[in-house]
């Protein structure tokens, strides 16, 4: 037996309905402190099971906790669990859990007070998760607890949750951090049916108040476990997620102070505030603060391979000649300097980004810029200059027009002759799930802190639509590789296995990674105790804001 012990979670509260206001300031008369925020993109569901999005995620992370959680280093430590043991088969996990985590208040529990959570309450959670059939989080947990035992998780008593695994998966413990495997209350969830996802109760930081199109309005949970030194978390008295659509009115709003954070360059104008560098504009430098770090998204173009499906006297795209002369003729440290403004990293050193501890850039080569040797690869492959070699289309979505223009020069002047197709973004994911596309943009965001997620694309039993093996590759030795790396206990050997892994994927040209991309934030001077982290993840409940002037 191997015993595993590590932290804790938490975070904020208050506000109503509109826009950002002067009832939004922190120096407003109830003397409330409000962290505010815009999302452009869609709130679509308050529900753990339904958190897979990053602006779901972003809310629900607030509300509820699970087991345990991921720290700024990306390190597993406790949160409802407090502590763990893991059975040298690696098939049997005990959690033990805190004895003082309760449920938001709400009317549906005995004289209106939040219940003390226990481990039944994870049963039950797990449970449910495993009939959603059509969530993600459902085939997370169908694909790894053993099934003989009702759904793989028992409560020999309140404080204790036992899990059991089908087979050895040595990312567990990170899987378990990700916002699907919160802890949700029965009669809550009974009471309000799919309207949960409009009506959440957690044990999180914050509670939930009011939800309407214009603004989703947390309240600080007065009962929230997690404390700091003496003092009881979160800090903040509420969060305010308001939801402007309109990129120019959301950054203007932000510039004005009404919010104190915004998320992303597609919030922002960065042409207006950003340097090629990187860095702020000289005229924003003492007004607000940029915060960057890795994130754990490859942003890359891929290949449909299945060779049932695709023969390759009719598609010069299966032959890897052909592949890595791609790669090798786009500039990727000019399109990240150029057209992104130095936000991210040119992706020269394999598929896994920086970021996860696996990342290793002297253990996996990758594609540098080399125009020349994109020549005589063409020629290898029978293409001398590009001659012969017929149109490639490109499938994009309009988010990557620009990028996808510059690509287009620099593959031309190697003798490449590219369309580029642009697709509404619903049809796009369609289209390549289901094998329809040859040559496409897409991006893969880490779920989970283990580069086995990213590797999981690339098994050959993944196929798409079933899987997220978009590139129907298949590769005997890649595969046992994978299998072995989720037998390997020792964390340097894993990661050794990683590294060759990788190296397969960039010998064989199955995608061309383009850009690491970074977490980028704007925030209010006055704000204090925002982290960042390569999950990209929003952790407010040690967020202070201190008053102006």
């Amino acid at each position: 037996m191997k015993l595993k012990i590590t932290g804790w979670m938490a975070c904020c509260m208050l506000l109503a309905a509109c826009g950002p206001g002067k009832e939004d300031q922190p120096e407003s008369s109830d003397n409330k402190t409000i962290f505010r925020y815009n999302e452009i993109s869609t709130v679509s569901s308050l529900d753990p099971a339904a958190a897979n999005k990053l602006e779901n995620i972003w809310v629900v992370n607030q509300l509820f906790n699970g087991l345990v959680q991921l720290n700024d280093e990306l390190k597993v430590v406790p949160c409802i669990a407090k502590s763990w043991e893991i059975y040298d088969d690696q098939l049997e996990y005990t959690f033990h859990l805190r004895g003082d985590v309760f449920f938001h208040d709400h009317e549906q529990f005995e004289g209106g007070k939040g219940r003390r959570v226990t481990a039944h309450d994870f049963v039950y959670s797990f449970t449910r998760l495993s009939e959603m059939k059509e969530e993600q989080s459902s085939k997370y947990l169908l694909g790894m607890l053993e099934r003989t035992n009702g759904v793989g998780v028992t409560a020999p008593n309140d404080s204790t949750l036992k899990i059991f695994l089908s087979k050895p998966f040595p990312p567990f413990l990170e899987v378990l951090t990700m916002q699907y495997f919160s802890v949700v209350p029965r009669e809550i969830v009974a009471h309000y049916g799919e309207e949960f996802r409009r009506n959440p109760v957690g044990t999180g930081p914050f509670k939930f108040r009011t939800w309407t199109d214009e603004k989703l309005v947390l309240v600080r949970n007065e009962n929230y476990f997690e404390t700091e030194g003496n003092e009881r978390l979160p800090y903040l008295d509420g969060v305010a997620v308001s939801f402007i659509k309109d990129k120019e009115t959301g950054f203007t709003e932000f510039l004005k102070g009404n919010f104190d954070m915004i998320s992303g360059m597609e919030t922002m104008n960065k042409d207006v505030v950003l340097t090629r560098e990187g860095g702020l504009q000289e005229a924003y430098k003492d007004k607000i603060v940029m915060q960057k770090s890795p994130f754990l998204k490859t942003d890359y173009l891929g290949f449909f391979l299945d060779k049932n499906l695709r023969k390759e006297s009719e598609n010069p795209l299966m032959k890897k000649e052909v592949r890595q002369a791609i790669s090798y003729a786009i500039d990727r440290q000019k399109i990240v300097s150029y057209l992104r403004y130095s936000v991210g990293v040119p992706a020269t050193a394999g598929f896994i980004p920086p970021g996860l501890p696996s990342f290793d850039k002297t253990k996996v080569t990758g594609y540098d810029y080399d125009p020349e040797k994109a020549k005589e690869l063409l020629k290898k492959a029978g293409f001398p200059d590009g001659k012969g070699l017929p149109e490639i289309t490109l499938n994009i979505t309009s988010q990557f027009f620009e990028i996808s223009e510059a690509i287009r020069e620099q593959l031309r002047q190697a003798g490449i002759s590219v369309k580029i197709n642009v697709n509404p973004t619903e049809m796009q994911t369609d289209m390549i799930e289901k094998g329809q596309f040859d040559f496409f943009r897409k991006s893969w965001v880490g779920d989970y802190a283990d580069a086995q997620n990213f590797f999981s694309i690339f098994y050959s039993k993944n196929f798409s639509p079933n899987g997220p093996n978009y590139f129907h590759f298949s590769n005997e030795q890649f595969d046992k590789l994978y299998e072995l790396a989720m037998k390997e206990e020792n964390t340097e050997d894993r990661y050794g296995i990683y590294y060759a892994m990788d190296q397969i994927i960039m010998d064989e040209a199955v995608v061309i990674p383009v850009f690491y991309d970074e977490v980028l934030r704007l925030v209010q001077k006055n704000v204090e105790g925002l982290s960042t982290n390569a999950m990209n993840l929003l952790n407010l409940k040690r967020v202070k804001i201190a008053r102006r002037g």
